[in-house]
């Protein structure tokens, strides 16, 4: 009779993280499932923008539909693929700490590799719909991999570059000329340092650019002749160094430090993966009115960033409706307002009616920003088995000077 009783005690404390049953097939049982639960998102936490859109999710999907969003902050988002990776390897099959994580690129193939995600769900979500996937392959895609409904889309982004036009008469549109550029205006740009995000991603659009065997970056790093094929990048970088800012000696953390380099003018021309980012900092006084965005002429490096749910989520039901909702045309307009955050939308216009396209105009940007229809070409984004392999060599040759 006592172990009867401890078992019904155990079994009640389950019961407010359990929830309802659901059907995917049925949307509505979905959201009636969500209600009451709280669902933890782990996400990079290290703009305040971004930080303020998610804080406004938050109200939103408790107000529509009673689910409490904690933000998880995450410096990194392997921080959250480490942790489902700890309760896999101790059993825990039902009750992980983590509901939905802001993912994308090697993170999603080391989660899918190892069978740490739930689904295929994406396509299930009425909004999912909305993307046109058929049209954008984009949204199908992370990485050369393809999603298969494992993760869902919820934004895009683009390597800009930008410059303060008092100093800059006419910026470098290549990256060989980038390089002329430095050499003529010593200690006048930079780029972080790897393997910081953004200081990889350089090395990518560094490398896509100078290497005559491109095609090699979008097969399995172990395929290609990885000396020969990055060679071109490591002689481009020897050259560019003696040129950077602190002479390549030191290098910006990230990109908000790169970003506060150039507000304080010890830089005249930097870059990011966010289009939207040099004109919010211009409205938010931390760069000069005189800051002008663009792309170089043969493209820059692209992709679309994802959501996805660990297979071992206590809160999938949560999780689920809090993806659709930021496939909404409320949820999307408002991201790519750059009163709010500026993130690009990754719905087709041509699935809204006017009212939701007419949003999507009324996003307070300023004349010198760029607007979404003139980012130019959008190059893929390699394998993500060659990222670690290339931070491992950049390290190797520059970590420690």
């Amino acid at each position: 009779m006592r172990d009867i009783r401890r078992w019904l005690i155990a079994a009640l404390a389950l019961l407010p993280t359990l929830g309802h049953a659901y059907e995917l097939s049925d949307w509505e049982s979905v959201t009636q499932a969500a209600r009451g639960q709280t669902v933890y998102w782990n996400a990079w936490g290290g703009d305040p923008r971004t930080n303020a859109y998610i804080d406004w999710v938050a109200d939103r999907v408790e107000q529509r539909y009673g689910i409490d969003l904690e933000h998880v902050k995450v410096g990194d988002t392997a921080e959250a693929v480490t942790r489902v990776v700890a309760e896999k390897a101790a059993g825990n099959e039902a009750q992980g700490a983590v509901d939905l994580i802001w993912l994308n690129g090697e993170n999603f193939a080391a989660m899918k590799g190892n069978e740490l995600l739930y689904g295929p769900w994406a396509k299930q979500l009425p909004n999912f719909s909305l993307t046109a996937p058929k049209q954008h392959p984009e949204v199908r895609e992370d990485f050369t991999l393809p999603v298969n409904g494992y993760e869902s889309p919820w934004g895009r982004a683009q390597v800009t570059f930008y410059y303060d036009s008092t100093r800059v008469d006419e910026p470098p549109r290549s990256m060989p000329a980038l390089l002329d550029w430095a050499k003529a205006h010593p200690g006048r740009f930079t780029y972080p340092q790897s393997p910081a995000f953004l200081g990889t991603t350089f090395l990518k659009q560094a490398l896509l650019a100078l290497t005559e065997q491109s095609e090699a970056l979008y097969e399995p790093v172990d395929e290609a002749d990885f000396e020969a094929v990055t060679a071109p990048l490591w002689e481009y970088l020897d050259r560019l160094h003696p040129s950077l800012w602190r002479e390549g000696k030191n290098f910006p953390a990230g990109g908000p430090q790169m970003r506060q380099l150039m507000g304080d003018g010890a830089l005249s021309l930097a870059f990011t993966f966010t289009p939207s980012a040099p004109a919010a900092a211009v409205l938010d006084h931390q760069l000069p009115p005189t800051t002008r965005s663009y792309i170089l002429d043969n493209g820059t490096l692209g992709n679309v960033h994802f959501v996805a749910i660990p297979y071992n989520a206590q809160h999938k039901a949560g999780a689920l409706t809090v993806a659709n909702f930021l496939l909404s045309p409320e949820a999307q307009a408002r991201k790519q307002d750059l009163s709010m955050w500026g993130d690009a939308t990754v719905l087709d216009m041509s699935q809204l009616n006017a009212s939701q396209q007419e949003a999507f105009e009324r996003d307070g940007r300023t004349a010198d920003s760029l607007p979404p229809q003139s980012l130019g070409e959008t190059l893929r984004e390699p394998h993500p088995s060659w990222i670690e392999p290339l931070e491992q060599a950049w390290r190797q040759r520059y970590g420690a000077q």
